[in-house]
């Protein structure tokens, strides 16, 4: 799928919202505005949303353009990786989700796993640092950077989340249908791959 198009308003926002963030000058914000609202329009006619949602989605973005944090975490048990199943597709992903302020990385992963799953875990290493639009998942406006730390299973019991509505352990040669929004295929592979060589380093784009 060719996604030129979606790099190029990526591009288009960012140089707008940082030219609002920092330009006082009347007419270089309003050259500025110009860009983000023909950011928009390019955004609104490739996927079909309204304009002035797409308006309100850019508006609300503000200072200096950095991207999205999302912190996944890899759980093995007995040679099976923990997988929770997403309330919002009904496929699968390791647990996960958006970084917050105030929160390291790793605390964020830990919080991840008792949220999704119900088990409790101390992270152990970094697997990797991906950049999403590198890899095999759909086309999304937000520039994602995606974190993946190995974690060991210190308690808990599993149980579901606000956001999920099933667990489960997984050998490599079962993966169930994956939130590939979330994760690939070839990811997880990488993930068991970690595992089976832990002195691997860690990877990145």
């Amino acid at each position: 799928m060719d996604t030129t198009w979606l790099r190029w308003v990526q591009q288009l926002q960012a140089i707008s919202q940082a030219g609002l963030t920092y330009s006082r000058d009347p007419f270089d914000r309003e050259r500025f505005e110009q860009l983000r609202h023909l950011a928009a329009e390019m955004l609104a006619a490739r996927t079909g949303a309204p304009l002035d949602t797409v308006l309100g989605w850019l508006h609300a973005e503000a200072g200096y353009a950095t991207p999205k944090v999302d912190v996944r975490v890899a759980v093995f048990r007995d040679n099976r990786i923990l997988l929770v199943r997403e309330a919002a597709d009904q496929r699968w992903s390791v647990p996960g989700g958006w970084a917050d302020v105030g929160e390291s990385a790793a605390e964020v992963a830990v919080r991840e796993v008792r949220e999704e799953s119900g088990y409790e875990v101390r992270v152990t290493k970094l697997l990797g640092i991906w950049d999403k639009a590198k890899h095999e998942h759909p086309p999304q406006f937000w520039y994602v950077y995606k974190i993946f730390f190995r974690a060991e299973l210190t308690g808990g019991a599993a149980r579901t989340g606000f956001e999920t509505d099933d667990t489960g352990w997984f050998t490599r040669d079962a993966v169930p249908e994956l939130s590939v929004d979330r994760i690939t295929h070839r990811q997880i592979a990488r993930l068991f791959e970690h595992h089976d060589s832990p002195e691997l380093p860690a990877d990145f784009d």
